[in-house]
Protein backbone atom coordinates (compact mmCIF):
# COMPACT_ATOMS: atom_id res chain seq x y z
CA UNK A 1 0.00 0.00 0.00
CA UNK A 2 1.41 3.38 -0.99
CA UNK A 3 2.27 5.78 1.81
CA UNK A 4 0.24 9.02 1.91
CA UNK A 5 1.95 12.09 0.49
CA UNK A 6 3.45 14.46 3.04
CA UNK A 7 2.96 18.23 2.57
CA UNK A 8 4.96 20.33 5.03
CA UNK A 9 4.06 18.25 8.02
CA UNK A 10 0.52 17.44 6.97
CA UNK A 11 -0.59 14.04 5.75
CA UNK A 12 -2.58 14.49 2.57
CA UNK A 13 -5.96 12.97 3.18
CA UNK A 14 -5.41 13.04 6.94
CA UNK A 15 -6.84 15.39 9.57
CA UNK A 16 -6.50 19.12 9.04
CA UNK A 17 -3.71 20.86 10.97
CA UNK A 18 -4.65 22.67 14.15
CA UNK A 19 -5.93 26.14 13.26
CA UNK A 20 -7.35 25.25 9.85
CA UNK A 21 -10.99 25.91 10.86
CA UNK A 22 -10.15 29.55 11.60
CA UNK A 23 -8.56 29.86 8.14
CA UNK A 24 -11.66 28.31 6.56
CA UNK A 25 -13.74 30.92 8.33
CA UNK A 26 -11.40 33.67 7.09
CA UNK A 27 -11.88 32.35 3.55
CA UNK A 28 -15.66 32.51 3.97
CA UNK A 29 -15.40 36.06 5.24
CA UNK A 30 -13.28 37.17 2.29
CA UNK A 31 -15.64 35.47 -0.13
CA UNK A 32 -18.61 37.24 1.46
CA UNK A 33 -16.95 40.65 1.12
CA UNK A 34 -15.19 40.35 -2.23
CA UNK A 35 -17.61 38.19 -4.17
CA UNK A 36 -20.99 38.95 -2.58
CA UNK A 37 -20.41 42.52 -1.44
CA UNK A 38 -21.36 41.88 2.19
CA UNK A 39 -20.05 43.89 5.11
CA UNK A 40 -17.34 42.06 7.05
CA UNK A 41 -19.08 42.48 10.41
CA UNK A 42 -22.42 41.35 8.97
CA UNK A 43 -20.85 38.23 7.49
CA UNK A 44 -19.00 37.30 10.69
CA UNK A 45 -21.71 35.29 12.52
CA UNK A 46 -22.45 32.98 9.59
CA UNK A 47 -18.84 32.60 8.48
CA UNK A 48 -17.64 31.63 11.96
CA UNK A 49 -20.61 29.53 13.06
CA UNK A 50 -18.56 26.30 12.98
CA UNK A 51 -15.89 27.69 15.32
CA UNK A 52 -16.14 26.77 18.96
CA UNK A 53 -14.22 29.54 20.69
CA UNK A 54 -13.97 33.31 20.76
CA UNK A 55 -10.22 33.28 20.06
CA UNK A 56 -10.74 31.37 16.80
CA UNK A 57 -13.45 33.80 15.74
CA UNK A 58 -11.15 36.68 16.58
CA UNK A 59 -8.33 35.11 14.56
CA UNK A 60 -10.57 34.57 11.53
CA UNK A 61 -11.69 38.20 11.69
CA UNK A 62 -8.12 39.46 12.11
CA UNK A 63 -6.88 37.46 9.10
CA UNK A 64 -9.73 38.65 6.90
CA UNK A 65 -9.46 42.29 7.99
CA UNK A 66 -5.69 42.39 7.50
CA UNK A 67 -6.05 40.74 4.09
CA UNK A 68 -8.50 43.48 3.08
CA UNK A 69 -6.11 46.18 4.33
CA UNK A 70 -3.31 44.71 2.24
CA UNK A 71 -5.18 43.23 -0.72
CA UNK A 72 -3.56 45.14 -3.63
CA UNK A 73 -0.06 44.44 -2.29
CA UNK A 74 -0.80 40.77 -1.60
CA UNK A 75 -2.15 40.35 -5.12
CA UNK A 76 0.89 42.08 -6.58
CA UNK A 77 3.15 39.56 -4.82
CA UNK A 78 1.07 36.62 -6.02
CA UNK A 79 1.07 37.90 -9.61
CA UNK A 80 4.85 38.34 -9.51
CA UNK A 81 5.29 34.61 -8.81
CA UNK A 82 2.84 33.06 -11.29
CA UNK A 83 3.31 32.59 -15.02
CA UNK A 84 -0.40 32.99 -15.70
CA UNK A 85 -2.50 35.35 -13.60
CA UNK A 86 -4.88 33.59 -11.25
CA UNK A 87 -8.50 34.75 -11.53
CA UNK A 88 -9.55 37.18 -8.81
CA UNK A 89 -12.10 34.72 -7.45
CA UNK A 90 -9.87 31.61 -7.67
CA UNK A 91 -9.67 29.68 -4.42
CA UNK A 92 -5.91 29.38 -4.93
CA UNK A 93 -5.60 33.18 -4.87
CA UNK A 94 -7.70 33.39 -1.71
CA UNK A 95 -5.58 30.72 -0.04
CA UNK A 96 -2.36 32.50 -0.98
CA UNK A 97 -3.67 35.80 0.31
CA UNK A 98 -4.48 34.19 3.66
CA UNK A 99 -1.12 32.41 3.92
CA UNK A 100 0.92 35.44 2.90
CA UNK A 101 -0.83 37.94 5.15
CA UNK A 102 -0.21 35.67 8.11
CA UNK A 103 3.46 35.19 7.35
CA UNK A 104 4.22 38.76 6.24
CA UNK A 105 1.97 40.86 8.46
CA UNK A 106 0.56 38.87 11.38
CA UNK A 107 3.72 37.12 12.52
CA UNK A 108 2.64 33.53 11.83
CA UNK A 109 5.59 31.18 11.14
CA UNK A 110 5.64 30.42 7.38
CA UNK A 111 5.31 26.65 7.87
CA UNK A 112 2.16 27.14 9.94
CA UNK A 113 0.76 29.74 7.55
CA UNK A 114 0.97 27.40 4.54
CA UNK A 115 0.04 24.18 6.36
CA UNK A 116 -3.24 25.65 7.58
CA UNK A 117 -4.34 26.93 4.15
CA UNK A 118 -3.46 23.95 1.97
CA UNK A 119 -6.60 22.10 3.11
CA UNK A 120 -8.61 25.02 1.73
CA UNK A 121 -7.68 23.93 -1.78
CA UNK A 122 -8.22 20.19 -1.40
CA UNK A 123 -9.10 18.87 -4.82
CA UNK A 124 -7.47 21.92 -6.38
CA UNK A 125 -4.00 23.29 -7.19
CA UNK A 126 -2.29 22.55 -3.88
CA UNK A 127 1.12 22.26 -5.54
CA UNK A 128 0.65 25.67 -7.14
CA UNK A 129 -0.29 27.30 -3.84
CA UNK A 130 2.59 25.61 -2.03
CA UNK A 131 5.06 26.50 -4.80
CA UNK A 132 4.07 30.17 -5.10
CA UNK A 133 4.15 30.64 -1.34
CA UNK A 134 7.55 28.94 -1.06
CA UNK A 135 8.99 31.02 -3.90
CA UNK A 136 7.89 34.27 -2.28
CA UNK A 137 9.06 33.33 1.21
CA UNK A 138 12.46 32.13 -0.02
CA UNK A 139 12.78 35.35 -1.99
CA UNK A 140 12.18 37.32 1.22
CA UNK A 141 9.01 38.92 -0.07
CA UNK A 142 7.70 41.78 2.04
CA UNK A 143 4.68 44.03 2.21
CA UNK A 144 5.23 47.79 2.05
CA UNK A 145 5.02 49.78 5.27
CA UNK A 146 2.35 51.97 3.67
CA UNK A 147 -0.33 49.86 1.96
CA UNK A 148 -1.53 50.47 -1.56
CA UNK A 149 -5.15 51.57 -1.85
CA UNK A 150 -7.40 49.85 -4.39
CA UNK A 151 -6.78 51.64 -7.68
CA UNK A 152 -10.40 52.63 -8.28
CA UNK A 153 -10.72 54.10 -4.78
CA UNK A 154 -7.45 56.02 -5.06
CA UNK A 155 -8.50 57.45 -8.41
CA UNK A 156 -11.90 58.56 -7.10
CA UNK A 157 -10.50 60.17 -3.96
CA UNK A 158 -7.64 61.80 -5.87
CA UNK A 159 -10.18 63.48 -8.15
CA UNK A 160 -12.23 64.69 -5.18
CA UNK A 161 -9.55 65.62 -2.64
CA UNK A 162 -6.09 65.52 -4.22
CA UNK A 163 -2.97 63.43 -3.89
CA UNK A 164 -2.20 64.47 -0.32
CA UNK A 165 -5.47 62.97 0.89
CA UNK A 166 -4.81 59.69 -0.95
CA UNK A 167 -1.38 59.40 0.64
CA UNK A 168 -2.85 60.09 4.08
CA UNK A 169 -5.54 57.46 3.51
CA UNK A 170 -2.89 54.88 2.64
CA UNK A 171 -1.04 55.66 5.86
CA UNK A 172 -4.29 55.52 7.83
CA UNK A 173 -5.18 52.00 6.71
CA UNK A 174 -1.80 50.53 7.67
CA UNK A 175 -3.07 49.47 11.12
CA UNK A 176 -6.25 49.50 13.19
CA UNK A 177 -6.76 52.97 14.70
CA UNK A 178 -7.03 53.92 18.38
CA UNK A 179 -10.40 53.72 20.14
CA UNK A 180 -12.29 56.84 21.18
CA UNK A 181 -14.57 57.03 24.20
CA UNK A 182 -17.33 59.57 24.79
CA UNK A 183 -17.95 60.33 28.47
CA UNK A 184 -21.41 60.70 29.96
CA UNK A 185 -20.03 63.23 32.45
CA UNK A 186 -17.27 65.52 31.10
CA UNK A 187 -15.82 65.87 34.63
CA UNK A 188 -15.48 62.09 35.19
CA UNK A 189 -11.81 61.17 34.92
CA UNK A 190 -10.66 57.72 36.13
CA UNK A 191 -9.21 56.71 32.74
CA UNK A 192 -5.61 57.80 32.23
CA UNK A 193 -5.68 58.47 28.48
CA UNK A 194 -5.32 61.45 26.13
CA UNK A 195 -8.29 63.76 25.67
CA UNK A 196 -8.76 65.53 22.34
CA UNK A 197 -12.04 67.23 23.25
CA UNK A 198 -14.41 67.76 26.18
CA UNK A 199 -15.97 64.47 27.33
CA UNK A 200 -13.47 62.44 25.29
CA UNK A 201 -10.69 59.93 25.89
CA UNK A 202 -8.53 58.02 23.39
CA UNK A 203 -7.20 54.55 24.25
CA UNK A 204 -4.96 52.24 22.19
CA UNK A 205 -6.32 49.83 19.61
CA UNK A 206 -7.02 46.44 21.16
CA UNK A 207 -7.96 47.83 24.58
CA UNK A 208 -10.42 45.62 26.47
CA UNK A 209 -13.17 48.22 26.73
CA UNK A 210 -15.34 46.21 29.14
CA UNK A 211 -12.41 46.00 31.57
CA UNK A 212 -11.97 49.78 31.85
CA UNK A 213 -13.14 51.51 35.03
CA UNK A 214 -16.63 52.89 34.68
CA UNK A 215 -17.82 50.54 31.94
CA UNK A 216 -20.38 48.68 34.05
CA UNK A 217 -21.60 51.97 35.49
CA UNK A 218 -22.21 53.39 32.02
CA UNK A 219 -19.65 56.16 32.34
CA UNK A 220 -18.69 56.06 28.65
CA UNK A 221 -19.36 54.51 25.27
CA UNK A 222 -17.19 53.83 22.21
CA UNK A 223 -17.54 56.55 19.56
CA UNK A 224 -14.98 57.90 17.11
CA UNK A 225 -14.15 61.55 17.72
CA UNK A 226 -15.46 62.53 14.28
CA UNK A 227 -18.74 60.72 14.97
CA UNK A 228 -19.19 62.84 18.11
CA UNK A 229 -19.08 66.12 16.18
CA UNK A 230 -22.68 66.23 14.84
CA UNK A 231 -24.24 66.11 18.31
CA UNK A 232 -21.70 68.62 19.60
CA UNK A 233 -23.11 71.12 17.09
CA UNK A 234 -26.53 70.85 18.71
CA UNK A 235 -25.08 71.70 22.12
CA UNK A 236 -27.08 71.61 25.34
CA UNK A 237 -30.84 71.79 25.30
CA UNK A 238 -34.02 71.09 27.21
CA UNK A 239 -36.38 70.62 24.28
CA UNK A 240 -37.19 67.80 21.89
CA UNK A 241 -34.52 66.36 19.61
CA UNK A 242 -35.05 63.83 16.82
CA UNK A 243 -32.12 61.50 16.09
CA UNK A 244 -32.88 59.91 12.73
CA UNK A 245 -31.18 56.68 11.57
CA UNK A 246 -29.92 56.58 15.14
CA UNK A 247 -28.43 53.12 15.77
CA UNK A 248 -26.06 52.12 17.28
CA UNK A 249 -26.82 55.19 19.35
CA UNK A 250 -23.69 57.15 20.22
CA UNK A 251 -25.22 60.44 19.10
CA UNK A 252 -28.47 59.62 20.88
CA UNK A 253 -26.52 59.16 24.11
CA UNK A 254 -24.71 62.47 23.57
CA UNK A 255 -27.97 64.34 23.06
CA UNK A 256 -29.60 62.72 26.09
CA UNK A 257 -26.55 63.50 28.24
CA UNK A 258 -26.74 67.11 27.02
CA UNK A 259 -30.29 67.46 28.32
CA UNK A 260 -32.35 66.93 25.16
CA UNK A 261 -35.56 64.88 25.23
CA UNK A 262 -34.60 62.49 22.45
CA UNK A 263 -36.60 60.29 20.14
CA UNK A 264 -34.23 57.91 18.35
CA UNK A 265 -35.58 56.51 15.09
CA UNK A 266 -34.10 53.52 13.29
CA UNK A 267 -35.54 51.00 10.84
CA UNK A 268 -33.52 47.99 12.06
CA UNK A 269 -34.87 45.98 14.98
CA UNK A 270 -31.49 44.28 15.47
CA UNK A 271 -29.62 47.60 15.48
CA UNK A 272 -32.20 49.06 17.83
CA UNK A 273 -31.31 46.29 20.28
CA UNK A 274 -27.95 48.01 20.71
CA UNK A 275 -29.80 51.25 21.38
CA UNK A 276 -31.72 49.56 24.16
CA UNK A 277 -28.58 47.96 25.59
CA UNK A 278 -26.81 51.32 25.61
CA UNK A 279 -29.81 53.03 27.17
CA UNK A 280 -29.85 50.48 29.98
CA UNK A 281 -26.10 50.61 30.64
CA UNK A 282 -25.89 54.41 30.52
CA UNK A 283 -29.15 54.98 32.43
CA UNK A 284 -29.95 57.84 30.07
CA UNK A 285 -33.60 58.45 29.14
CA UNK A 286 -34.72 58.53 25.51
CA UNK A 287 -37.49 57.09 23.38
CA UNK A 288 -36.93 54.57 20.58
CA UNK A 289 -39.08 54.29 17.45
CA UNK A 290 -38.53 51.32 15.15
CA UNK A 291 -39.48 52.80 11.80
CA UNK A 292 -38.21 53.77 8.38
CA UNK A 293 -37.80 57.56 8.39
CA UNK A 294 -39.17 57.59 4.84
CA UNK A 295 -42.50 56.37 6.29
CA UNK A 296 -42.38 57.66 9.88
CA UNK A 297 -43.84 61.00 10.97
CA UNK A 298 -43.17 62.83 14.27
CA UNK A 299 -46.06 64.12 16.36
CA UNK A 300 -44.77 67.68 16.01
CA UNK A 301 -41.79 69.58 14.58
CA UNK A 302 -38.72 69.63 16.84
CA UNK A 303 -36.25 72.40 17.66
CA UNK A 304 -33.34 70.00 17.00
CA UNK A 305 -33.08 67.34 14.31
CA UNK A 306 -29.98 65.23 13.70
CA UNK A 307 -29.73 63.19 10.49
CA UNK A 308 -26.80 60.77 10.45
CA UNK A 309 -27.86 59.36 7.10
CA UNK A 310 -27.11 55.83 5.87
CA UNK A 311 -24.24 56.01 3.42
CA UNK A 312 -21.44 54.08 1.74
CA UNK A 313 -19.43 54.41 5.01
CA UNK A 314 -16.16 54.97 3.17
CA UNK A 315 -15.13 57.32 5.96
CA UNK A 316 -14.73 54.44 8.44
CA UNK A 317 -12.32 52.47 6.24
CA UNK A 318 -9.62 52.51 8.94
CA UNK A 319 -11.77 50.32 11.17
CA UNK A 320 -13.69 48.55 8.40
CA UNK A 321 -11.35 48.03 5.44
CA UNK A 322 -13.99 45.98 3.65
CA UNK A 323 -15.74 49.22 2.59
CA UNK A 324 -12.89 49.94 0.19
CA UNK A 325 -13.80 46.79 -1.74
CA UNK A 326 -17.60 47.10 -1.51
CA UNK A 327 -18.45 50.78 -1.91
CA UNK A 328 -18.21 51.13 -5.67
CA UNK A 329 -19.72 54.15 -7.50
CA UNK A 330 -23.07 52.40 -7.94
CA UNK A 331 -23.41 51.98 -4.18
CA UNK A 332 -22.53 55.64 -3.63
CA UNK A 333 -25.10 56.76 -6.20
CA UNK A 334 -27.83 54.59 -4.70
CA UNK A 335 -27.13 55.81 -1.18
CA UNK A 336 -27.07 59.44 -2.34
CA UNK A 337 -30.62 59.06 -3.64
CA UNK A 338 -31.76 57.68 -0.27
CA UNK A 339 -30.01 60.51 1.58
CA UNK A 340 -31.71 63.15 -0.56
CA UNK A 341 -35.14 61.72 0.27
CA UNK A 342 -34.38 61.48 3.99
CA UNK A 343 -32.98 65.00 4.15
CA UNK A 344 -35.99 66.42 2.33
CA UNK A 345 -38.39 64.82 4.83
CA UNK A 346 -36.28 65.72 7.85
CA UNK A 347 -36.24 69.39 6.87
CA UNK A 348 -40.02 69.50 7.28
CA UNK A 349 -39.69 68.23 10.86
CA UNK A 350 -37.54 71.15 12.03
CA UNK A 351 -39.55 73.70 13.99
CA UNK A 352 -39.35 77.35 12.86
CA UNK A 353 -36.14 78.77 14.28
CA UNK A 354 -34.86 75.23 14.89
CA UNK A 355 -31.63 73.51 13.89
CA UNK A 356 -30.88 70.60 11.57
CA UNK A 357 -27.51 68.83 11.61
CA UNK A 358 -26.80 66.58 8.64
CA UNK A 359 -23.91 64.12 8.71
CA UNK A 360 -22.52 61.11 6.88
CA UNK A 361 -19.48 58.95 7.58
CA UNK A 362 -18.53 59.13 3.91
CA UNK A 363 -15.60 60.50 1.96
CA UNK A 364 -17.73 60.92 -1.17
CA UNK A 365 -18.89 64.48 -2.07
CA UNK A 366 -22.12 63.01 -3.48
CA UNK A 367 -22.99 61.93 0.07
CA UNK A 368 -22.10 65.22 1.75
CA UNK A 369 -21.40 68.49 0.00
CA UNK A 370 -23.74 67.75 -2.90
CA UNK A 371 -26.60 66.90 -0.54
CA UNK A 372 -26.25 70.17 1.36
CA UNK A 373 -26.10 72.22 -1.83
CA UNK A 374 -29.29 70.52 -3.02
CA UNK A 375 -31.10 71.23 0.25
CA UNK A 376 -30.12 74.90 0.36
CA UNK A 377 -31.11 75.36 -3.29
CA UNK A 378 -34.54 73.83 -2.68
CA UNK A 379 -35.31 75.38 0.73
CA UNK A 380 -34.96 79.14 1.01
CA UNK A 381 -36.09 78.89 4.65
CA UNK A 382 -32.81 77.19 5.64
CA UNK A 383 -29.44 78.89 5.99
CA UNK A 384 -26.04 77.48 6.87
CA UNK A 385 -24.97 77.98 10.50
CA UNK A 386 -21.18 77.44 10.64
CA UNK A 387 -19.53 76.29 13.87
CA UNK A 388 -18.44 79.06 16.21
CA UNK A 389 -15.36 79.27 18.41
CA UNK A 390 -15.23 76.55 21.03
CA UNK A 391 -17.79 74.22 19.45
CA UNK A 392 -15.28 71.96 17.70
CA UNK A 393 -12.24 70.19 19.18
CA UNK A 394 -8.83 71.69 18.35
CA UNK A 395 -7.57 70.50 14.98
CA UNK A 396 -11.03 69.91 13.47
CA UNK A 397 -11.35 72.34 10.56
CA UNK A 398 -14.34 74.26 9.26
CA UNK A 399 -14.31 74.73 5.49
CA UNK A 400 -14.51 78.14 3.82
CA UNK A 401 -18.16 77.44 3.08
CA UNK A 402 -18.98 76.81 6.72
CA UNK A 403 -19.34 73.05 7.12
CA UNK A 404 -17.07 70.39 8.63
CA UNK A 405 -15.18 67.87 6.52
CA UNK A 406 -12.76 65.47 8.23
CA UNK A 407 -10.40 63.61 5.91
CA UNK A 408 -7.58 61.11 6.25
CA UNK A 409 -4.83 63.30 7.64
CA UNK A 410 -7.08 65.18 10.05
CA UNK A 411 -5.45 64.92 13.51
CA UNK A 412 -3.05 62.36 12.01
CA UNK A 413 -0.30 62.98 14.56
CA UNK A 414 -2.77 62.30 17.38
CA UNK A 415 -4.05 59.07 15.80
CA UNK A 416 -6.46 60.46 13.19
CA UNK A 417 -10.22 60.26 13.01
CA UNK A 418 -12.87 58.89 10.69
CA UNK A 419 -13.94 60.67 7.52
CA UNK A 420 -17.14 62.68 8.07
CA UNK A 421 -19.20 65.40 6.46
CA UNK A 422 -21.17 67.53 8.93
CA UNK A 423 -23.28 70.61 8.26
CA UNK A 424 -25.57 72.64 10.51
CA UNK A 425 -28.44 74.64 9.09
CA UNK A 426 -31.16 76.70 10.76
CA UNK A 427 -34.75 77.18 9.72
CA UNK A 428 -36.12 80.69 9.58
CA UNK A 429 -38.50 81.72 12.33
CA UNK A 430 -42.16 81.83 11.39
Amino acid sequence: MARPQQVRGQVKGGPDPLGTPARRAALRLLDAVLRRGEALEAALPMATRALHGGPDRGLAHAIAAETLRRLPDLDALIDSATRQRLPDDAKARFALRIALVQALSLGTPPHAAIATVLPLVDGGPRKLVHGVFGTLIRGEAALPAVPTLPAAVAERWRAAWGEEMVEAAARAIAAPPPIDLSLRDPDWDPIDAPSLAPAHRRVPSGTDIAALPGYDEGAFWVQDLAASLPARLLGHGDGTALDLCAAPGGKTLQLAAAGWRVTAVDASESRAARLRDNRARMALPFDIAIADVLDWQPDAPAPAVLVDAPCSATGIFRRHPDVLHRAHPGVVADMAQVQARILSRAADWVAPGGTLVYATCSLEPAEGEDQLDRLLAARADFTLAPPVAGELPPGIPTTDRGWVRTLPGTLEEAGGCDGFFIARVRRASA
